[in-house]
């Protein structure tokens, strides 16, 4: 049987940790995407307030994979 992947990206964000950012964008993709397969992270930044780190924001393709018809 074959398959038919597609992507999507999104941006998480936490103020707790990059993990913690990641977790955050699949578990919320995943509640409208269906079928997801795989992630790749493909950009890390951060906000910073008053000479601290205040979110960690991760960029990440999502592969999802098509439903049969």
């Amino acid at each position: 049987m074959s398959h038919v992947y597609g992507t999507t990206e999104v941006v998480g964000s936490s103020t707790k940790s990059i993990d913690d950012a990641i977790k955050q964008a699949v578990d919320t993709a995943g509640k409208t995407v269906r079928h997801l397969e795989w992630f790749e992270v493909t950009e890390q930044r951060g906000h910073i307030v008053d000479g601290h780190v205040a979110h960690f924001q991760v960029s990440l393709k999502l592969g999802f994979r098509y439903e049969p018809k």
